[in-house]
């Protein structure tokens, strides 16, 4: 038996009495998009784990991953994938198969959240602010589309992540191209009301409140370049609400999260209209990146716990429940 503590005991005792039986498969890589940042965000785990004397075995999953997790026999897995076939399902299908316990959401929280236009289908069915949308196709008439929305929009694919394959559009023509050129990739495209103010994100980690965090980027908006490459992305804790608007915002995306039947840990992004400060729900994401620019090791960090205890508060959560 393992104990898991982290090295700074005076700011995390939560985690003290925190234990983990056998060996933990850290699952990175994997042959989506996202690929390279699962690879340092799995890395990263992996070297949290074997610096609080846990056995771990690392595995790329973009090889032949039920031989290797047969040859591993993990008594855990610590899904760090991102994007298609590790945040989607799939691969909880597949541990669930296995029958081998896993971190996160489970396979229908993560399949409805992966998808961002069934996730906006339940919130809009509960009433939950999201902003407008549209699903575009060949036949769409792309100018009626973005009147509709507002005249600016973003194009995003349905089940991509780290804000890969989305675009800023303020002409139809813009939209049109914008679509051509992601509807490559054969998966569902849909045009989103573009909110004109601040991004905010938001970590769930069950039994702990996190504090919000408010992104500044000096690109249009928030994309993978501003997320893991820019030095300029400015990123507040604390984030300028005021006590009730954290309040609400927390309130917020638990009702977010746990609609769609997502479970343990993950990550809600916002955006508010500085004209009317109504906040509108984006995305959950279920299996967040764990690099060094991510936000959930920020907000964590912020909240007294360190990245041992943050992983091994994931690792406990997924076990105990």
């Amino acid at each position: 038996m393992k104990t898991i503590s982290s090295n700074n005991t005076a700011e995390n005792n939560s985690i003290d009495n925190l234990t983990i039986n056998g060996r933990v498969a850290v699952l990175m890589g994997g042959n989506a998009a996202e690929r390279d940042v699962s690879l340092a965000s799995g890395k990263a785990v992996t070297a949290s784990l074997e610096a609080m004397g846990v056995d771990v075995v690392a595995i790329d999953t973009a090889g032949n991953v039920i031989a290797d997790l047969q040859a591993a026999s993990p008594d855990f897995a610590f899904i760090a994938l991102h994007g298609k076939g590790g945040e989607d399902g799939t691969m909880q299908a597949l541990l669930e198969k296995m029958t081998i316990p896993y971190s996160g959401s489970g396979v229908l929280g993560s399949a409805l959240a992966m998808d961002k236009v069934r996730s906006k289908n339940v919130w809009r069915g509960l009433s939950l602010p999201t902003p407008a949308f549209a699903c575009l196709e060949t036949a769409s008439d792309f100018d009626a589309v973005l009147e509709s929305l507002g005249g600016t929009a973003f194009v995003k694919p349905a089940d991509e992540g780290s804000s890969i394959g989305m675009s800023l559009v303020r002409t139809a023509d813009e939209l049109k191209t914008a679509y051509e050129s992601t509807a490559e990739s054969g998966v569902t495209i849909f045009a989103e009301q573009w909110i004109d103010g601040p991004e905010y994100t938001l970590t769930i980690l069950e039994g702990h409140e996190l504090p919000t965090i408010r992104i500044k980027t000096q690109r249009d908006f928030y994309n993978f370049e501003a997320k893991y490459q820019d030095d300029d992305t400015q990123f507040f804790i604390p984030s300028g609400l005021n006590t009730d608007e954290e309040a609400f915002l927390q309130q917020l995306a638990k009702e977010a999260f746990y609609s769609l039947g997502c479970s343990g840990w993950g990550r809600v992004d916002f955006m508010r209209d500085k004209s009317s400060g109504q906040f509108y729900l984006l995305e959950v994401n279920t299996v967040p990146g764990l690099t060094d620019h991510s936000l959930v090791p920020m907000s964590a960090a912020a909240a007294g716990l360190n990245f041992n205890a943050l992983i091994a508060n994931i690792i406990h959560l997924s076990v105990h429940g």
